[in-house]
């Protein structure tokens, strides 16, 4: 493996190892019960980094916490935590399994009264995982749903104003249920902005979108619903709540500093360019290397060696059949515009460790990605034209894989390039 990929491996283990939530629940919850005395609290913990929030919060707050339930997706949780249920469930669709863990919830969080409180440990992934739908909306039916989001280019905000209004718990609706016990959110963000009411679909916020918007991003998308959607879409979420109080314990943005940070350690000139990329993996790709040739021709607008980094999530239009992540898709349509090019590697990846339905997190690519495949007897644009980004940087070697994280918050590209050869 060549310098600048052993260098890129040495930052994305950096970046996660900072983004990890138990440091920062743990410093929260510490801050919170200097202010104010809580007992026998109810912890409910969603998302991808549920498992690491729900031990963190255990760990530091003991007996504190009377009863609780995890909701993760396969393969994330870590074990058992004393007097906590755990559930995993389906991700990015929902399953049964979302279904049953949700009904364990809202069970374990009726009748409360003004003198109890529910710690909500929210992140990304709650969205698919922490659900039930609207009266007469089947399971089935949402499926169908969120795949034709996915396929559809739908950005993550955009996604989640639909779910939000199909949805018993989402939009704010699961505060509106266990008032008027109050609720105390720990998030870690995975939205651009930092919106609270997208990040797994507001359960405990209020909502700042509406009907008319649901149902215009329906329109827009071409998406297939039938009747009994249409007039769910209309229900209108809760504008405002009196009993929540919310706290964002991390995001994309310290995730681009620690990287930042860490190509400066390394020795890199560090430019970070966004936080808040949004746009198609092919584009990005594209943008970032004509970024690339202007920096190896006239070291503008950064000097050599440097890393380019940036944050945020881009979106993949799916027309292939081929298996990827919109890392992957970004890595393989950056190797394809640098092919040749000397001194140069980028690596794009969710902080989570899964990119898209794939094992991978990412995908760590240079000049030497297209080659590899092309000499295996690949075309690398054809597998991209079939959305088939997992196959190609399987061929070449090039997969990022580091497991699941334990965290979520968006996904990191950095490009490093060089003057000279690595």
């Amino acid at each position: 493996m060549n310098k600048l990929k052993s260098d890129l491996l040495y930052l994305v283990k950096n970046v996660i190892d900072t983004s990890l939530p138990d440091k920062a629940v743990s410093k929260k919850l510490d801050d919170i019960l200097s202010k104010q005395e809580i007992n026998d609290l109810i912890l409910i913990a969603i998302g991808k980094a549920a498992w690491r929030m729900a031990k963190a919060a255990k760990d530091t707050l003991g007996d504190k916490i009377k009863s609780g339930i995890v909701i993760t997706k396969y393969n994330h949780s870590e074990g058992e935590i004393e007097g906590i249920e755990i559930y995993e469930a389906g991700h990015p669709v929902p399953d049964e399994n979302t279904i049953y863990a949700t009904q364990r919830v809202l069970d374990m969080t009726k009748n409360l009264s003004e003198k109890d409180t529910v710690l909500f440990l929210v992140s990304g992934g709650g969205s698919a995982l922490f659900e039930i739908p609207s009266d007469g909306i089947t399971l089935e039916e949402m499926q169908d749903l969120t795949n034709q989001l996915l396929k559809s280019g739908a950005n993550i905000v955009e996604i989640n104003t639909i779910r939000k209004h199909l949805s018993k718990v989402k939009g704010g609706r699961f505060a509106q249920h266990v008032y008027p016990a109050k609720i105390i959110s720990l998030i870690l963000s995975d939205v651009l902005g930092d919106r609270l009411d997208s990040i797994a679909s507001g359960p405990a916020y209020p909502d700042s979108s509406t009907s008319h918007q649901a149902m215009e991003i329906i329109k827009k998308y071409n998406i297939k619903v039938s009747e009994k959607i249409i007039g769910a879409l209309k229900n209108e979420t809760p504008k405002e709540l009196t009993n929540v109080e919310s706290h964002i314990i991390g995001s994309v943005k310290i995730a681009c500093e620690t990287a930042k940070n860490t190509a400066e350690e390394l020795g890199y000139n560090t430019i970070l360019l966004t936080t808040n990329l949004s746009c198609e993996a092919k584009e990005a790709a594209k943008f970032l290397a004509s970024i690339a040739k202007e920096i190896l021709e006239s070291d503008r607008p950064i000097k050599k060696p440097c890393a380019v980094i940036l944050g945020g999530e881009t979106i993949v239009h799916v027309k292939g059949t081929g298996k990827g992540g919109r890392n992957q898709e970004l890595a393989l349509s950056f190797a394809i515009e640098i092919e040749g090019m000397e001194n140069i590697a980028l690596c794009s990846f969710g902080t989570d460790g899964t990119d898209g339905p794939t094992d991978a997190a990412g995908g760590i690519v240079d000049s030497e990605t297209c080659k590899k495949i092309r000499q295996s007897g690949f075309s690398p644009e054809a597998l991209l034209d079939n959305n088939d980004a997992y196959n190609a940087l399987k061929i070449s070697g090039d997969l990022l894989i580091t497991g699941p994280t334990g965290t979520n918050v968006n996904d990191v590209i950095v490009m490093l390039l060089t003057s000279s050869p690595h």
